[in-house]
């Protein structure tokens, strides 16, 4: 259980986020260079709907770009939803102006990813992890076979032993008074062994697809832990989940989706889940007016780019959750960005 029942003497947020916002300076390129948005925003305020069907985008990566370019102070938005170029934008972003810094990020037009970006902002369709050859699989199918599904499972537990303690630490009441958790797409179970570390009377069943359950049983045999986190194996989507849990565990789930996936999840966390039972939904979130915070907002690139989700405000999850028959709690911050948000089923 080493790391899972103690933090580090350092805080490693700055070190996740340059890994987390590493594609936010692609997107914003294409944004410029590509579409020459603030131009357009300049002489055309525009709500989100309008802004796709002027350019046939997207609305889910559509909204990352313009989130990115509202937590920025690149764009400003009226209470009516319409976005317009702020002052930075027009000095600096648009092409009549005498301080117009557009060429400086037409240098980058060429990036990979940037031609990626411009890809799915009109299909929606994630691109292929990492930008590599577009004919291969986007990360979704990529999870599917084995060296990959090592290889990212493996990035994402290293960074879950930092974060696991600082959620299981924000957790502390609901996990003293908890039975029985079932970690949905827990990845390596990282999660699932750091609130059982931190909770001994915890019971916690990981629930995972193939490749990624095999895995998940190594990382929890490693970490001696077989005793009270087990796998089951099964898409999330399709197949039965186990019942009987008192505590529902989303890490960094959601945002790998879109609302009707995040919606049927909900409700078959609902199905699954004791009355009274609580719902956690783990991950970076965007405030309610989705104006910061910026790092989130940064975040959110990769996901656009990469799968089918993005980062979600809080007040959309709860809203999401009110529509799936449970009750919004509140949230808690954690570490390194993230939070947890607690539901209870009505």
């Amino acid at each position: 259980m080493t790391g899972l029942a103690q933090l580090p003497q350092t805080d490693p947020t700055s070190l996740l986020r340059y890994r987390d916002g590493v594609y936010a300076i692609d997107l914003l390129t294409a944004a410029i260079a590509e579409f020459r948005l603030f131009d357009y925003l300049r002489d055309h305020p525009a709500t989100l709907g309008e802004i796709c069907r002027h350019y046939d985008w997207h609305p889910r990566p559509a909204d990352v770009l313009l989130t990115l370019c509202l937590c920025n102070g690149y764009l400003e938005q009226a209470e009516d939803g319409i976005f317009s170029a702020s002052g930075m934008a027009r000095e600096h972003l648009c092409s009549d102006s005498p301080w117009d810094l557009s060429g400086y990020y037409a240098s980058l037009r060429d990036r990979p990813v940037v031609a990626d970006y411009v890809r799915v902002l009109h299909t929606g369709r994630p691109a292929h992890w990492s930008g590599l050859d577009e004919a291969g699989d986007d990360w979704h199918g990529a999870m599917l076979k084995d060296e990959f599904a090592k290889t990212f499972t493996a990035a994402m537990d290293c960074r879950g032993v930092y974060l696991g303690k600082k959620l299981a630490d924000a957790l502390a009441p609901e996990l003293a008074a908890a039975a029985k958790l079932l970690d949905i797409g827990g990845g390596s179970g990282v999660y699932a062994c750091a609130l059982a570390a931190n909770a001994p009377t915890l019971e916690a069943v990981v629930l995972e697809q193939a490749p990624v359950d095999a895995i998940a049983r190594e990382h929890i045999a490693k970490r001696g832990l077989a005793d009270r986190v087990s796998v089951a194996t099964g898409n999330m989507f399709a197949d039965p989940w186990p019942q009987g849990g008192d505590l529902h565990l989303f890490s960094n789930v959601m945002h790998d989706w879109d609302f009707p996936e995040i919606i049927a999840l909900l409700r078959r966390s609902r199905d699954a889940l004791t009355v009274g039972g609580l719902v956690l939904i783990h991950e970076t979130f965007l405030d309610a007016d989705k104006k910061g915070p910026l790092p989130v907002a940064e975040y959110s690139c990769i996901l656009a780019h990469s799968t089918q989700g993005r980062c979600y405000s809080i007040a959309e999850l709860a809203d999401a959750l009110e529509q799936t028959g449970f009750r919004f709690l509140g949230h808690r911050p954690t570490g390194g960005d993230r939070s947890v948000i607690v539901a209870k089923r009505n």
